[in-house]
């Protein structure tokens, strides 16, 4: 007789931007003469910058060849990406790593919803809330949420921090002790960012009660304030306590092609029941050579194209274009009275629903009567209710289009 792990039958039948997707389908085929304009999920919309574009080419030619064909390669990733990412993402601000603490993946949610395989299921973990959903369900799906609370928002196994306006969207150090910390920033959903001083609170905190952080840098590219600092490992300290995630996805517009990698330090170690210390890195890594065949060459030599003067530059352009999106949107929503949050170091806005709406209730509206899709917050956890979220991953002029819309619209 075969089991099925029960753990997946505590999720909701489906994941949050699947039920967005199912209703939007749904008023389509009511109203298939409306023009949907989507500001929800956070995919990009500008084509890969040529720079990558032309050693995707160059890298495609070469296996082509039997001099310059690879087959499977390092589980860890090439070292002219490792090298390159070392030398631009941290050496750059100050911090040195060594090849084999960077693990090159298909993208943050992976390694994210992964690296619960080398942790026990007896860790009580703490996600700040709001919060990016994979966070939560893939420690549902690994026993370590416990059962969903009568409310049916709050796992009893899960320490929640929220994050609102009235705290400024800063999260507070937890009264109760959790041994594994999640922390997204620059923030999805809401937009906000820590500075280096909040940040480094959080490292003291993990440091002093033998806990883990993970600390996802996934929109760190789009970060413009000099006191928010990029990488978790800015830090002091944070080595023996962070591990980091990053992706090509929004930075380099990956979300297609997917990549990624996660820095493990060595230095890094947790604890065994009995009490003895061991380090992550080399368990992260036999998971990753059991499990896992590498991210293939043409994208790695695509990722590192993301590095060259030229693909700087370029990849600069569209986090601009994405940016420029966001302080539009911005700006025009605060002029017609609404609370806005976001939008300065992230290309995500976080708007206060108007008058006490539910966030489905202002999904709902602004689908039916602007034509325009976003996220309800309440989908990102229970301190998520009464926000919304709006994504500047758009076309300018959709973005534009979006805008006069709710400029127009009876609230």
């Amino acid at each position: 007789m075969a089991f099925v792990n029960e753990n997946y039958l505590k999720l909701r039948e489906s994941y949050l931007f699947s039920d967005i997707k199912k209703k939007v389908n749904a008023y389509k085929a009511q109203h298939p003469e409306a023009n949907i304009i989507s500001l929800g999920i956070g995919d990009v919309t500008r084509p890969i910058v040529p720079a990558i574009i032309e050693a995707m080419h160059k890298a495609v030619d070469e296996m082509g060849h039997a001099e310059t064909f690879r087959g499977y390669g390092p589980e860890q990733g090439y070292r002219f990406l490792q090298d390159r990412i070392i030398e631009h993402d941290f050496r750059s601000r100050g911090v040195e790593l060594d090849a084999d603490e960077i693990f090159v993946g298909d993208g943050a949610k992976s390694d994210l919803g992964n690296i619960g395989d080398i942790l026990s299921v007896k860790n009580k973990i703490a996600v700040t809330d709001p919060v990016y959903p994979v966070y939560v369900d893939t420690n549902v799906m690994g026993g370590r949420a416990g059962e969903l609370a009568g409310d049916g928002e709050h796992w009893n196994r899960i320490v929640y921090i929220p994050c609102t306006s009235e705290n400024n969207f800063v999260p507070e150090l937890p009264a109760e002790r959790p041994d594994v910390i999640y922390l997204c920033y620059p923030n999805n959903p809401t937009g906000t960012a820590l500075t280096k001083e909040e940040l480094q609170k959080w490292v003291d905190y993990a440091r002093a009660n033998d806990a883990l952080i993970l600390f996802d840098a996934a929109y760190e590219a789009f970060i413009h304030d000099d006191n928010i600092p990029h990488s978790i490992y800015e830090m002091e300290g944070a080595k023996e306590v962070a591990i980091e995630f990053r992706s090509f996805s929004k930075t380099a517009g990956f979300t297609g092609l997917r990549c990624g990698y996660t820095v493990v330090p060595k230095v890094l170690k947790v604890h065994t029941e009995t009490g003895e210390k061991v380090a992550l890195n080399p368990l992260w890594n036999r998971r990753q050579t059991t499990k896992f065949n590498g991210t293939s060459y043409i994208v790695q030599r695509a990722a590192e194209a993301a590095y060259s003067p030229l693909g700087t530059q370029q990849t600069r352009e569209s986090i601009e274009y994405y940016m420029r999106n966001a302080r539009l949107l911005k700006e025009s929503l605060q002029n017609i009275g609404l609370k806005i949050f976001g939008g300065d170091n992230a290309p995500y806005i976080w708007v206060k629903t108007p008058d006490g709406l539910s966030s489905w209730k202002f999904f709902e509206r602004l689908l039916h009567e602007c034509h325009i899709v976003g996220t309800p917050g309440v989908g990102f956890g229970p301190s998520g209710e009464g926000y919304f979220r709006l994504t500047a991953f758009g076309r300018y002029e959709d973005t534009v289009e979006a805008i006069s819309r709710i400029q127009n619209w009876k609230l």
